[in-house]
């Protein structure tokens, strides 16, 4: 680091410092390659010393990432990976904290920590991988593979119902949701971009090809032949607008959803919903534009950033809280604080 009149620079970075010394080993065509590309794409322009970047996982395919970065990183155990996040963060508040994790690995063994996580909204970013399938422990149904897949764990097909992650995080009270996908480079940055400059808990979810036990999971969303009709781009204060000829938008009748034709002149671009990523009301709608992709009739898949809210973060409350009890009562005893106030002698 270079100082200047005694204030630090921070030196220019590229994304070729953010790249490992060692080769990536992921399946041929696997989506997380496309992830780790953007990741260390943005990281250069976000202000933060490299030293200063840290990332954890936990145990899945996306929890090779930390080898992956040219950062600190901890690779943690299953499912823990938001657990020991949230210590480092309360104890070095100063670093930018990254979660990499899987739909596996976040929401089955790892469910209580996640939801909690958001809930107490430590300003940290957790970017969930999604390709609705185990694939570390080769093709087990997971907790969002879609009711009736066939895998090796269930023969006669998943009679569960998946979970759909970004109404799970607005449910646990997520300060921001969003969701993106590994086969659009750009808008995952801007959506990362956006994660970035969030101050608290930012969930970014990942749809993640996995060629080998789920290939084309989300080819729907992005392949050019059906993109425009089944995916739907929100931007803050913008329409829900799509389809092929953005011929179609979503307005509301009430709290109903309902898309509408604008080729024909009885709507227009006017009567649409107008996109409020501060409107927790409307995003718990908007989340759930999310079964029955490819029917007739049928709502778009939302990507973008649904829902942004401004609330104090939990490392910075509990600084101030400890500030306070110094401030009150001093520097505390550790001895003390382990006895409490009632003790006993034996004998």
């Amino acid at each position: 680091m270079i100082e200047t009149n005694n204030a630090p620079v921070i030196p220019i970075l590229t994304s070729k410092d953010f790249a490992p010394d060692q080769d990536v080993k992921w399946c041929p065509g696997c989506g997380d390659y496309s992830i780790l590309k953007q990741v260390q794409t943005i990281l250069p322009e976000l202000g933060f010393k490299k030293e200063d970047y840290v990332f954890v996982s936990g145990i899945g395919c996306s929890s090779r990432f930390t080898y992956y970065m040219d950062t600190y990183g901890i690779h943690s155990i299953h499912g823990r990976a938001t657990a020991i996040a949230s210590g480092l963060k309360a104890s070095r508040p100063e670093l930018s904290v990254w979660v990499v994790t899987g739909d596996g690995d976040a929401l089955s063994i790892g469910g209580n920590h996640f939801i909690h996580l958001l809930r107490k909204n430590f300003d940290i970013k957790i970017l969930l991988f999604n390709n609705q399938i185990y694939g570390l422990t080769k093709g087990q149904y997971s907790p969002t593979s879609e009711t009736g897949i066939v895998t090796k764990s269930t023969p006669y097909g998943s009679i569960e119902e998946p979970f759909n992650t970004a109404e799970l995080a607005l449910g646990a009270k997520g300060s921001f949701v969003s969701r993106t996908l590994d086969r659009d480079p750009k808008h995952m940055q801007a959506v990362l971009r956006q994660a970035h400059k969030h101050k608290g808990a930012s969930f970014v979810e990942i749809y993640q090809n996995c060629p080998v036990f789920n290939d084309g999971a989300f080819f729907i969303f992005s392949e050019k032949e059906t993109k425009k009709e089944e995916a739907l781009y929100v931007e803050h204060d913008k329409p829900l607008v799509f389809g092929a000829n953005s011929d179609k938008g979503i307005k509301l009748d009430g709290f109903q959803p309902k898309v509408v034709d604008l080729s024909n002149g009885s709507n227009s671009v006017n009567d649409l919903w107008i996109h409020d990523e501060r409107d927790g009301f409307k995003a718990s709608i908007l989340v759930r534009l999310f079964d029955d992709q490819g029917h007739e009739g049928a709502m778009p898949r939302p990507f973008g950033v649904f829902f942004v809210s401004d609330r104090p973060t939990m490392e910075t409350k509990l600084n101030a809280q400890v500030a306070l009890a110094k401030e009150k009562k001093g520097v505390g005893n550790l001895d003390d604080l382990l006895s409490g106030g009632r003790t006993w002698t034996i004998g």
